[in-house]
């Protein structure tokens, strides 16, 4: 199947009789016969459902409809995108641990690998994703274990060189882990670049409507975590916990994935409801046909941004004087997203103003969804970070974060226009 087929009928294959809209499976456990048969499900020798922090039907088929839009070999539904991340790196990471990653990524991630898994013992080098393979290759250590970046970065929307990142990541024996989230599956698939490891905040467009929290990870496959078992205990080493087993040798393809349920969402918890993960399966279904809108309003507005004398700098890659165009057009042919980054004349007074003087846009926290919404980065989602920290994020302090939404782009440049003449 094709993607927009996949959008509507890959995860969940319904039989004769069978509800041909996936049920909530809204309960937390489920029943045995015998002592024995749930034994097994604890010991991870037989597949099933016991309890839903662990799995759950109607999650694990909008899972497999993710994977099989990534095009990868399993997936797992987490509570939020940040949860997302987290369990992606520390699946593979420990204390003692270190890890690359881009200095653009989204505020609350930079947060996560900076501060939060450092009080951990797991050391973050935050690198400008422009450099050399040269200069960037100095950044990794012995003990770097993975490398993180996101295929177009928020809130800077930079398109991230997925190549020159994964031949970085396995010329020092890690994997590549990229957070797909502005991009969707259906703009691009990083695997077929060389990724490792995908990541998504199911909240922005899988969703497309603002109506739930959640996250996704998507593992290829393609890493050989036996070929640098000393760098992956925790995958090719025994876990006690489950009497014993070697995750990458028991489950080989599908190790990463088990263990990071079995392991870290049994320990951690951070399941997505399966109440959600059923409004994320309503959403998948038009994800290919929302996200040609998108980028289409994003592009007239971006151009509409371009010409107001009032506007000092717009950032979209699909724009074809934008400095990521030509990435854009190898990794995003198709479309970048619906986000844009532009400065207004008059620094960061003139860009508050501007934003309270909207009528049909809203200021929001939320991004990508079906609404038109915008929020100033440096004043909102990137507050806690100092500001060397936001110049090394590239976050500028009169940056817009413009999230256009499906709504008829003339109404949207209407709007824009009247706030304009406000100011």
């Amino acid at each position: 199947m094709r993607k927009e087929t996949k959008c509507l009928h890959a995860g969940y294959e319904p039989g004769n009789g069978e509800p041909r809209q996936l049920p909530i499976y809204q309960s937390t456990t489920w029943k045995y016969a015998t002592s024995d048969e749930m034994g097994m499900l604890f010991d991870l020798e037989k597949s099933g459902y016991f309890y839903t922090r662990l799995q759950n039907p109607t999650n694990d088929a909008v899972a497999a409809k993710i994977t099989a839009l990534e095009g990868g070999v399993a997936g797992m539904l987490t509570s939020s995108g940040q949860a997302a991340n987290f369990f992606a790196l520390f699946n593979i990471c420990e204390a003692g641990s270190h890890i690359v990653a881009s200095s653009s990524i989204y505020g609350g991630t930079y947060n996560l690998l900076g501060v939060t898994m450092k009080k951990m013992g797991i050391d973050c080098t935050f690198v400008d994703q422009n450099l050399s393979e040269e200069e960037l290759a100095k950044a990794f250590k012995p003990n770097t274990r993975a490398v993180f970046g996101e295929t177009i970065t928020n809130p800077t929307v930079s398109v991230l060189d997925i190549e020159k990142f994964a031949r970085l990541a396995h010329s020092h024996g890690v994997p590549l882990i990229v957070d797909n989230t502005f991009a969707t599956p259906i703009n691009c698939r990083p695997f077929e670049w060389g990724a490792d490891i995908v990541t998504h905040s199911t909240t922005k467009y899988m969703d497309g409507h603002a109506v739930g929290v959640g996250g996704a990870i998507v593992d290829s496959g393609n890493f050989d975590w036996m070929k640098y078992a000393d760098k992956y205990p925790g995958l090719t080493t025994p876990d006690e916990s489950y009497h014993g087993i070697v995750y990458a040798e028991k489950f080989g393809k599908l190790g990463y994935i088990t263990k990071a349920t079995a392991q870290l969402m049994r320990d951690l918890g951070s399941i997505q409801s399966p109440q959600n993960a059923f409004y994320l399966m309503n959403g998948l279904e038009s994800l290919h046909v929302r996200m040609q809108r998108h980028c289409e309003n994003a592009l007239k507005i971006a151009k509409y941004l371009e010409s107001n004398d009032k506007v000092a700098w717009v950032d979209y890659p699909d724009l074809e004087n934008d400095k990521y165009h030509a990435l854009a057009e190898k990794y995003l042919p198709n479309g970048s997203c619906g986000v844009l980054a532009f400065g207004i004349k008059g620094g960061r007074d003139k860009a508050i103003e501007f934003m309270d003087s909207l009528k049909l846009a809203t200021i929001a926290t939320h991004v990508a969804d079906a609404r038109t919404c915008l929020l100033h980065p440096a004043s909102h989602t990137h507050r806690q970070l100092t500001e060397e920290q936001l110049l090394e994020a590239g976050v500028a302090p009169d940056l817009i974060r413009l999230s256009v939404g499906l709504e008829n782009a003339d109404d949207l440049i209407e709007d824009l226009q009247q706030a304009f003449d406000k100011i």
